[in-house]
């Protein structure tokens, strides 16, 4: 099988830089990528300003072939997704043009001749990559090993506290966004009436958006509406977060609340969304019910899309869809992010499909929160056990920052009384907005 490519699924950051890390050992790669440029899934993002610095945003060995076209390297500040892409993504995009087919959406991954039920020298195999193009035409790639970097940016969790889409989501898409507002486009938010349904980095970035967005705009009115019925983790580390920007995330949206400019709402957990007018009843399980919403923002989280994986026999941890070793250092609840550890080919491997791999945002399965220098740290040591080096493998080349947060994602059930807003500060109080039965 040494003469045929590995293919990497994903034109993303940790695609990219695998295709890097492949091509300085020498090895044959072919990238599969679902959209029309590198970055493309980051690039629907690219108002957001990540709270990562540029030097922890690439990888170096993808600096190293970029800076010998005459490539510069951004040095200092924290780049918008659109910066990302413009600065580093595409310009890399381009140095690996000839291993890149866009427009091909990865439908399926098997071995040769053998389907899911077949045990006989199953591992000897090539893999099988079938792909299909923008016009519908489909192809079938033999391959080495298969690094899916293909992410979670394209199946957002639903906005149901049950994990399934809550009554009349699907109904109401119109008034239902799975994405950070922009407040340089604020048509949809002004002067009137938003609901976040979340709690995590994604959601804090969305209230720092409305909040700005209320400002400029009389009238606009913001409830955040978190599962949780307690905040004690809720705005995450501040000055205690290593890294820097993301704990202001957290300390200006605990100012916004405090102010009084965006009302938070506790232990809600959504199972209805119901058509009033031009406008939706958001319904809680417990019979609670925001009323009188304009949008609504659902940043519950991201799951794997794991339809096109279904022929292989993948060590998945049943609860996060994550492989096994990964889950048990990044399980939410039981981790902070800073209080997990880099992980390699040895986490990431499955036992009963050698040289399949999945690296990246994928790999935490429905785990939030995972960091570029994560990715990077697992694609060199990914293709370095791909190509035969499980000494340079096995070696760990990364500290990840600690968050400030003390562990877990706190309290699920317990009433927002409990210990004065947990181990990491004092919560707001909770504002109940729209509290009454459920209507008829």
């Amino acid at each position: 099988m040494n003469d045929l490519p590995v293919v990497v699924i994903g034109a993303g950051p940790q695609g990219l830089a695998a295709a890097a890390h492949l091509r300085e050992r020498g090895l044959e790669v072919l990238v599969l990528e679902s959209g029309a440029a590198a970055g493309a899934a980051v690039a629907e993002w690219g108002h957001v300003r990540l709270f990562s610095p540029w030097p922890e945003l690439m990888d170096r060995v993808a600096v190293d072939l970029l800076q010998s076209t005459g490539w510069v390297a951004p040095t200092a500040g924290y780049p918008t997704g659109a910066e990302w892409v413009e600065s580093y993504l595409a310009p890399l995009g381009e140095s690996l043009a000839p291993w890149i087919q866009y427009d091909a959406r990865v439908t399926g991954v098997s071995r040769v001749g053998r389907d899911r039920l077949v045990d006989a020298d199953r591992g000897d195999q090539p893999f099988t990559v079938h792909a299909v193009n923008a016009a519908g035409r489909e192809c079938r790639i033999e391959a080495r090993a298969v690094i899916d970097a293909s992410g979670t940016w394209r199946t957002p969790s639903p906005a149901g506290a049950d994990g399934l889409p809550a009554l009349g989501e699907k109904a109401n898409a119109d008034k239902i966004h799975y994405g950070v507002p922009d407040r340089k486009a604020p048509e949809r938010y002004a002067g009137k009436h938003t609901v976040v349904l979340g709690a995590g980095d994604s959601s804090l970035n969305a209230i720092l958006e409305l909040d700005r967005i209320a400002q400029d705009h009389p009238g606009t009115t913001i409830t955040w509406a978190l599962r949780r019925a307690t905040t004690s983790n809720t705005f995450g580390g501040g000055a205690a977060d290593q890294l820097e920007r993301r704990g202001a995330l957290g300390t200006r949206a605990r100012e916004a609340v405090e102010a009084g400019r965006v009302a938070l709402v506790a232990g809600f957990r959504t199972s209805e969304f119901r058509r009033a007018g031009e406008q939706v009843v958001v319904v809680a399980e417990d019979g609670r019910v925001l009323t009188g919403v304009d949008r609504v923002v659902a940043l519950t989280g991201f799951r794997p899309d794991l339809s096109f994986l279904s022929e292989l026999r993948l060590d998945l941890d049943s609860t996060l869809e994550a492989p096994r070793r990964v889950a048990d250092e990044v399980d939410p609840n039981l981790h902070s992010c800073g209080s997990v550890q880099a992980t390699g080919a040895a986490d990431l491997a499955h036992p009963d499909e050698p040289n399949f791999y999945m690296v990246g945002m994928k790999s935490y399965g429905r785990a939030p929160t995972f960091l570029a220098m994560t990715g990077y740290e697992q694609v060199r040591s990914v293709v370095a056990m791909v190509a035969g080096d499980p000494e340079a493998a096995a070696r760990v080349e990364l500290a990840l920052p600690d968050t400030g947060v003390c562990g877990g994602s706190g309290l699920y059930d317990e009433p927002a009384a409990t210990a004065e807003g947990g181990c990491c500060g004092a919560a707001p109080e909770f504002v109940q907005v729209g509290a009454g039965p459920v209507l008829p």
